[in-house]
Protein backbone atom coordinates (compact mmCIF):
# COMPACT_ATOMS: atom_id res chain seq x y z
CA UNK A 1 0.00 0.00 0.00
CA UNK A 2 1.28 3.45 -0.90
CA UNK A 3 0.79 6.20 1.66
CA UNK A 4 0.56 9.87 0.72
CA UNK A 5 3.01 12.07 2.65
CA UNK A 6 2.27 15.31 4.44
CA UNK A 7 4.66 17.33 6.59
CA UNK A 8 3.46 19.12 9.72
CA UNK A 9 5.18 22.14 11.26
CA UNK A 10 5.11 22.48 15.07
CA UNK A 11 3.35 25.21 16.98
CA UNK A 12 5.36 28.48 16.84
CA UNK A 13 8.20 28.59 19.36
CA UNK A 14 11.39 30.54 19.99
CA UNK A 15 13.57 27.46 19.37
CA UNK A 16 12.82 27.75 15.63
CA UNK A 17 14.03 31.34 15.29
CA UNK A 18 15.16 32.84 13.01
CA UNK A 19 13.37 30.69 10.40
CA UNK A 20 9.93 30.44 11.96
CA UNK A 21 7.53 32.41 9.81
CA UNK A 22 9.99 32.69 6.92
CA UNK A 23 9.73 29.13 5.56
CA UNK A 24 8.10 25.79 6.36
CA UNK A 25 10.45 24.13 8.82
CA UNK A 26 10.66 20.98 6.70
CA UNK A 27 12.55 23.17 4.19
CA UNK A 28 15.49 23.46 6.58
CA UNK A 29 18.59 21.40 5.75
CA UNK A 30 19.50 18.47 8.00
CA UNK A 31 22.78 17.04 6.79
CA UNK A 32 23.03 17.08 2.99
CA UNK A 33 19.25 16.97 2.51
CA UNK A 34 16.23 19.07 3.37
CA UNK A 35 14.03 17.59 6.10
CA UNK A 36 11.28 17.17 3.50
CA UNK A 37 13.65 15.29 1.21
CA UNK A 38 14.59 12.98 4.07
CA UNK A 39 10.91 12.18 4.71
CA UNK A 40 10.33 11.60 0.98
CA UNK A 41 13.20 9.09 0.85
CA UNK A 42 11.96 7.46 4.07
CA UNK A 43 8.36 6.94 2.88
CA UNK A 44 9.27 6.46 -0.80
CA UNK A 45 6.94 9.12 -2.26
CA UNK A 46 7.09 12.84 -2.92
CA UNK A 47 5.27 14.96 -0.36
CA UNK A 48 1.70 15.88 -1.24
CA UNK A 49 1.50 18.90 1.04
CA UNK A 50 2.97 20.85 3.93
CA UNK A 51 0.96 22.14 6.88
CA UNK A 52 2.51 25.40 8.08
CA UNK A 53 1.59 28.91 9.23
CA UNK A 54 -1.24 30.34 7.10
CA UNK A 55 0.75 33.27 5.71
CA UNK A 56 3.21 30.81 4.11
CA UNK A 57 0.57 29.56 1.67
CA UNK A 58 2.03 29.90 -1.80
CA UNK A 59 5.60 29.35 -0.58
CA UNK A 60 7.54 28.48 -3.72
CA UNK A 61 10.99 26.94 -3.95
CA UNK A 62 12.07 24.04 -6.19
CA UNK A 63 10.33 20.81 -5.23
CA UNK A 64 8.09 22.30 -2.55
CA UNK A 65 4.49 20.98 -2.63
CA UNK A 66 1.43 23.04 -1.72
CA UNK A 67 1.73 24.80 1.65
CA UNK A 68 -1.53 25.21 3.55
CA UNK A 69 -2.82 25.52 7.12
CA UNK A 70 -3.38 22.18 8.85
CA UNK A 71 -6.49 20.32 7.71
CA UNK A 72 -7.92 16.79 7.96
CA UNK A 73 -6.17 14.15 5.84
CA UNK A 74 -7.86 11.12 4.30
CA UNK A 75 -5.79 7.94 4.33
CA UNK A 76 -3.78 6.09 3.48
CA UNK A 77 -1.31 8.76 4.54
CA UNK A 78 1.72 9.52 6.67
CA UNK A 79 1.86 12.85 8.51
CA UNK A 80 5.50 13.49 9.37
CA UNK A 81 6.85 16.03 11.83
CA UNK A 82 8.98 18.80 10.33
CA UNK A 83 11.12 18.56 13.48
CA UNK A 84 12.37 15.05 12.70
CA UNK A 85 15.06 13.99 10.22
CA UNK A 86 14.45 10.32 9.33
CA UNK A 87 17.26 7.93 8.44
CA UNK A 88 16.95 4.95 6.12
CA UNK A 89 13.69 3.56 4.79
CA UNK A 90 10.38 3.19 6.60
CA UNK A 91 9.44 -0.30 7.77
CA UNK A 92 6.31 -1.94 6.41
CA UNK A 93 3.45 0.34 7.47
CA UNK A 94 0.19 -1.14 8.77
CA UNK A 95 -3.23 -0.63 7.18
CA UNK A 96 -4.69 1.11 10.22
CA UNK A 97 -3.74 4.03 12.43
CA UNK A 98 -0.15 4.16 13.68
CA UNK A 99 2.26 6.47 15.45
CA UNK A 100 5.95 6.82 14.54
CA UNK A 101 8.33 7.31 17.45
CA UNK A 102 12.08 7.86 17.83
CA UNK A 103 13.49 7.26 21.28
CA UNK A 104 9.96 7.33 22.63
CA UNK A 105 9.21 10.76 21.09
CA UNK A 106 6.35 10.93 18.60
CA UNK A 107 7.64 12.04 15.18
CA UNK A 108 4.79 11.12 12.84
CA UNK A 109 1.36 9.60 12.44
CA UNK A 110 -0.36 7.32 9.97
CA UNK A 111 -3.94 6.78 8.89
CA UNK A 112 -5.41 3.91 6.91
CA UNK A 113 -7.59 3.83 3.77
CA UNK A 114 -10.92 5.63 4.18
CA UNK A 115 -10.03 6.97 7.63
CA UNK A 116 -9.34 10.61 8.43
CA UNK A 117 -6.54 12.12 10.50
CA UNK A 118 -7.20 15.52 12.04
CA UNK A 119 -5.10 15.48 15.20
CA UNK A 120 -2.36 13.40 16.89
CA UNK A 121 -3.57 9.95 17.87
CA UNK A 122 -1.58 8.94 20.96
CA UNK A 123 -3.24 5.50 21.29
CA UNK A 124 -2.50 4.32 17.75
CA UNK A 125 -0.08 1.44 17.16
CA UNK A 126 3.49 2.54 17.86
CA UNK A 127 6.33 1.99 15.36
CA UNK A 128 9.88 2.94 16.37
CA UNK A 129 12.01 4.49 13.59
CA UNK A 130 15.56 5.82 13.27
CA UNK A 131 16.57 9.43 12.81
CA UNK A 132 17.33 12.69 14.59
CA UNK A 133 14.76 14.49 16.72
CA UNK A 134 15.26 18.25 16.34
CA UNK A 135 14.40 20.44 19.33
CA UNK A 136 15.34 23.69 17.60
CA UNK A 137 17.37 25.19 14.76
CA UNK A 138 20.55 24.67 16.79
CA UNK A 139 20.12 20.89 16.49
CA UNK A 140 20.84 21.19 12.76
CA UNK A 141 24.40 21.92 13.93
CA UNK A 142 24.40 19.27 16.65
CA UNK A 143 23.39 16.48 14.25
CA UNK A 144 25.29 17.73 11.18
CA UNK A 145 28.41 15.56 11.27
CA UNK A 146 26.50 12.38 12.12
CA UNK A 147 23.95 12.88 9.33
CA UNK A 148 26.55 13.92 6.76
CA UNK A 149 28.56 10.71 7.10
CA UNK A 150 25.60 8.54 6.14
CA UNK A 151 24.32 10.95 3.48
CA UNK A 152 27.64 11.17 1.69
CA UNK A 153 28.38 7.45 1.73
CA UNK A 154 25.13 6.99 -0.20
CA UNK A 155 26.26 9.55 -2.80
CA UNK A 156 29.58 7.87 -3.56
CA UNK A 157 29.93 5.58 -6.56
CA UNK A 158 29.84 6.69 -10.18
CA UNK A 159 31.71 9.98 -10.33
CA UNK A 160 34.10 11.98 -12.49
CA UNK A 161 37.87 11.47 -12.20
CA UNK A 162 39.73 13.60 -9.70
CA UNK A 163 41.39 16.39 -11.70
CA UNK A 164 45.14 16.49 -12.17
CA UNK A 165 46.78 18.94 -9.81
CA UNK A 166 44.58 17.97 -6.85
CA UNK A 167 46.08 16.76 -3.59
CA UNK A 168 44.23 13.92 -1.89
CA UNK A 169 44.74 13.03 1.77
CA UNK A 170 43.10 9.68 2.42
CA UNK A 171 41.24 7.28 0.15
CA UNK A 172 40.37 8.82 -3.26
CA UNK A 173 37.27 6.58 -3.35
CA UNK A 174 35.78 8.87 -0.70
CA UNK A 175 35.57 11.74 -3.24
CA UNK A 176 32.62 12.09 -5.63
CA UNK A 177 32.62 14.81 -8.29
CA UNK A 178 29.35 15.01 -10.24
CA UNK A 179 30.13 17.28 -13.17
CA UNK A 180 31.93 19.76 -10.90
CA UNK A 181 34.83 22.04 -11.86
CA UNK A 182 37.96 21.87 -9.68
CA UNK A 183 40.98 24.05 -10.37
CA UNK A 184 44.54 22.74 -9.81
CA UNK A 185 45.83 23.21 -6.28
CA UNK A 186 42.73 22.08 -4.36
CA UNK A 187 43.33 19.80 -1.34
CA UNK A 188 40.82 17.03 -0.60
CA UNK A 189 41.18 15.72 2.97
CA UNK A 190 38.87 12.72 3.29
CA UNK A 191 40.49 11.12 6.31
CA UNK A 192 37.52 12.23 8.42
CA UNK A 193 34.77 11.57 5.87
CA UNK A 194 33.77 11.85 2.21
CA UNK A 195 33.65 14.97 0.03
CA UNK A 196 30.85 15.24 -2.56
CA UNK A 197 30.57 18.05 -5.13
CA UNK A 198 27.31 18.27 -7.08
CA UNK A 199 26.70 19.36 -10.68
CA UNK A 200 27.95 22.80 -11.55
CA UNK A 201 29.91 23.27 -8.33
CA UNK A 202 33.20 25.11 -8.78
CA UNK A 203 36.20 25.08 -6.45
CA UNK A 204 38.99 27.61 -6.86
CA UNK A 205 42.70 26.91 -6.49
CA UNK A 206 44.04 27.14 -2.97
CA UNK A 207 40.91 25.69 -1.31
CA UNK A 208 41.12 22.95 1.29
CA UNK A 209 38.03 20.68 1.44
CA UNK A 210 37.82 18.48 4.52
CA UNK A 211 35.16 15.80 4.86
CA UNK A 212 32.51 15.06 5.63
CA UNK A 213 31.54 17.85 3.23
CA UNK A 214 28.72 18.32 0.72
CA UNK A 215 28.72 21.13 -1.85
CA UNK A 216 25.42 21.63 -3.66
CA UNK A 217 24.72 22.35 -7.31
CA UNK A 218 26.18 25.50 -8.83
CA UNK A 219 27.85 26.59 -5.59
CA UNK A 220 31.24 28.31 -5.86
CA UNK A 221 33.91 27.70 -3.21
CA UNK A 222 36.31 30.58 -3.74
CA UNK A 223 39.17 29.70 -1.39
CA UNK A 224 39.99 28.96 2.23
CA UNK A 225 39.37 25.95 4.43
CA UNK A 226 35.90 24.37 4.43
CA UNK A 227 35.20 21.38 6.65
CA UNK A 228 32.30 19.30 8.04
CA UNK A 229 29.71 21.44 6.26
CA UNK A 230 26.63 21.14 4.03
CA UNK A 231 26.38 23.94 1.47
CA UNK A 232 23.13 24.19 -0.47
CA UNK A 233 22.78 25.27 -4.10
CA UNK A 234 23.89 28.58 -5.64
CA UNK A 235 26.06 29.75 -2.75
CA UNK A 236 29.37 31.62 -2.84
CA UNK A 237 31.67 30.59 0.01
CA UNK A 238 35.16 31.73 0.93
CA UNK A 239 37.29 31.75 4.07
CA UNK A 240 37.41 29.46 7.08
CA UNK A 241 34.12 27.58 7.41
CA UNK A 242 33.53 24.74 9.86
CA UNK A 243 30.48 22.69 10.89
CA UNK A 244 27.97 24.91 9.11
CA UNK A 245 24.67 24.45 7.31
CA UNK A 246 23.94 26.72 4.34
CA UNK A 247 20.35 26.38 3.16
CA UNK A 248 21.28 27.72 -0.27
CA UNK A 249 21.50 30.93 -2.33
CA UNK A 250 23.66 32.57 0.34
CA UNK A 251 26.74 34.73 -0.09
CA UNK A 252 29.89 34.49 2.02
CA UNK A 253 32.33 35.52 -0.66
CA UNK A 254 35.04 36.98 1.59
CA UNK A 255 37.39 35.95 4.38
CA UNK A 256 36.23 35.56 7.97
CA UNK A 257 35.64 32.54 10.21
CA UNK A 258 32.10 31.13 10.33
CA UNK A 259 31.67 28.05 12.50
CA UNK A 260 28.88 25.88 13.91
CA UNK A 261 26.28 28.12 12.30
CA UNK A 262 23.12 27.90 10.18
CA UNK A 263 22.94 30.37 7.28
CA UNK A 264 19.58 31.06 5.63
CA UNK A 265 18.70 31.55 1.99
CA UNK A 266 19.60 34.91 0.48
CA UNK A 267 21.74 35.79 3.50
CA UNK A 268 24.80 37.93 2.72
CA UNK A 269 27.78 38.03 5.09
CA UNK A 270 29.87 41.14 4.53
CA UNK A 271 33.66 40.92 4.22
CA UNK A 272 35.31 40.08 7.53
CA UNK A 273 32.13 38.87 9.22
CA UNK A 274 33.25 36.51 11.98
CA UNK A 275 31.25 34.22 14.26
CA UNK A 276 32.39 33.06 17.68
CA UNK A 277 31.42 29.46 18.30
CA UNK A 278 32.87 28.87 21.78
CA UNK A 279 32.41 30.77 25.05
CA UNK A 280 35.45 31.91 26.99
CA UNK A 281 34.23 29.68 29.84
CA UNK A 282 33.95 26.66 27.50
CA UNK A 283 30.45 26.27 28.92
CA UNK A 284 27.16 25.41 27.24
CA UNK A 285 25.65 27.99 24.92
CA UNK A 286 22.39 29.73 25.83
CA UNK A 287 20.28 31.56 23.25
CA UNK A 288 18.24 34.70 23.86
CA UNK A 289 15.35 35.08 21.41
CA UNK A 290 13.34 38.25 22.05
CA UNK A 291 13.74 37.80 25.80
CA UNK A 292 13.17 34.02 25.82
CA UNK A 293 16.18 32.10 27.15
CA UNK A 294 16.92 28.73 25.54
CA UNK A 295 19.41 26.15 26.77
CA UNK A 296 20.98 24.35 23.79
CA UNK A 297 23.25 21.98 25.75
CA UNK A 298 25.89 22.64 23.06
CA UNK A 299 29.46 23.68 23.78
CA UNK A 300 30.01 24.79 20.19
CA UNK A 301 27.40 27.02 18.57
CA UNK A 302 28.00 30.04 16.35
CA UNK A 303 25.19 32.05 14.78
CA UNK A 304 21.72 31.32 13.45
CA UNK A 305 21.24 33.73 10.54
CA UNK A 306 17.82 34.02 8.94
CA UNK A 307 16.72 34.24 5.33
CA UNK A 308 17.49 37.57 3.60
CA UNK A 309 19.63 38.74 6.56
CA UNK A 310 22.74 40.81 5.83
CA UNK A 311 25.81 41.83 7.83
CA UNK A 312 28.11 44.79 7.27
CA UNK A 313 31.86 44.41 6.75
CA UNK A 314 33.78 43.60 9.90
CA UNK A 315 30.75 42.35 11.85
CA UNK A 316 31.65 40.24 14.90
CA UNK A 317 28.86 37.92 16.02
CA UNK A 318 29.04 36.54 19.56
CA UNK A 319 28.60 32.91 20.51
CA UNK A 320 24.97 31.89 20.08
CA UNK A 321 23.83 34.94 18.13
CA UNK A 322 20.44 34.94 16.38
CA UNK A 323 19.92 37.28 13.42
CA UNK A 324 16.31 37.54 12.30
CA UNK A 325 14.82 37.25 8.83
CA UNK A 326 15.58 40.25 6.64
CA UNK A 327 17.67 42.02 9.27
CA UNK A 328 20.35 44.42 8.02
CA UNK A 329 23.12 44.42 10.62
CA UNK A 330 25.30 47.51 10.70
CA UNK A 331 26.16 50.42 13.07
CA UNK A 332 27.83 48.10 15.59
CA UNK A 333 30.96 45.99 15.11
CA UNK A 334 29.67 43.72 17.89
CA UNK A 335 25.86 43.50 17.56
CA UNK A 336 23.62 42.25 20.38
CA UNK A 337 23.16 38.48 20.48
CA UNK A 338 19.60 38.83 19.25
CA UNK A 339 18.79 40.99 16.23
CA UNK A 340 15.03 41.10 15.48
CA UNK A 341 13.55 40.34 12.06
CA UNK A 342 13.81 43.22 9.58
CA UNK A 343 15.97 45.30 11.90
CA UNK A 344 17.60 48.27 10.19
CA UNK A 345 20.90 48.47 12.03
CA UNK A 346 21.76 46.40 15.06
CA UNK A 347 21.24 48.70 18.03
CA UNK A 348 18.81 51.55 17.40
CA UNK A 349 15.53 49.63 17.40
CA UNK A 350 14.74 50.87 13.88
CA UNK A 351 12.92 48.52 11.53
CA UNK A 352 13.33 48.28 7.77
CA UNK A 353 10.23 49.42 5.90
CA UNK A 354 8.10 46.88 4.08
CA UNK A 355 8.70 48.56 0.73
CA UNK A 356 12.41 48.79 1.47
CA UNK A 357 12.64 45.05 2.12
CA UNK A 358 10.70 44.21 -1.05
CA UNK A 359 12.85 46.55 -3.13
CA UNK A 360 16.03 44.89 -1.88
CA UNK A 361 14.66 41.42 -2.61
CA UNK A 362 13.71 42.52 -6.12
CA UNK A 363 17.31 43.60 -6.72
CA UNK A 364 18.99 40.61 -5.08
CA UNK A 365 17.02 37.54 -6.15
CA UNK A 366 17.23 37.97 -9.96
CA UNK A 367 21.04 37.96 -9.59
CA UNK A 368 20.63 34.19 -9.10
CA UNK A 369 17.90 33.75 -11.69
CA UNK A 370 14.91 33.93 -9.34
CA UNK A 371 12.27 36.31 -10.64
CA UNK A 372 10.26 38.22 -8.06
CA UNK A 373 6.83 37.95 -9.63
CA UNK A 374 3.57 39.12 -8.09
CA UNK A 375 3.05 35.87 -6.15
CA UNK A 376 6.54 35.89 -4.65
CA UNK A 377 6.31 39.59 -3.82
CA UNK A 378 3.00 38.94 -2.03
CA UNK A 379 4.55 36.06 -0.06
CA UNK A 380 7.53 38.21 0.98
CA UNK A 381 5.11 40.91 2.06
CA UNK A 382 3.14 38.44 4.20
CA UNK A 383 6.37 37.25 5.79
CA UNK A 384 7.21 40.85 6.68
CA UNK A 385 3.72 41.52 8.05
CA UNK A 386 3.75 38.35 10.20
CA UNK A 387 7.18 39.06 11.68
CA UNK A 388 6.51 42.74 12.39
CA UNK A 389 2.80 42.63 13.26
Amino acid sequence: MTHALYLLDPEPGAAWAPFLGARPLCELRAGAHLIRERWEAFVGVEATGIFALPHLAGFAEPGVPAVTPRRPVTGPAVIGSSTFAPRGLAPALPDGAFRLTCGGITVGWGVGPGATWDRPQPHARTIEVAGAVLHGVYDLVATLERLLHADLRALLGDADPIPAGSTVLGDPAAIALHDAVVEPGVVFDVRGGPVVLESGAEVRAGTRLEGPLWVGANTHVLGGSVRVTAIGPRCNVRGEVSNCVFLGYANKAHDGFVGHSVIGRWANLGAGTITSNLKNTYGRVRLDVAGTSLETDLQFLGSLIGDHAKTAIGTLLGTGSVVGTGASVFDAVRPPKYVPPFAWGATGGTRMSRDGFLSIAERVMPRRDVEVDAALRALLGRMYDWATG
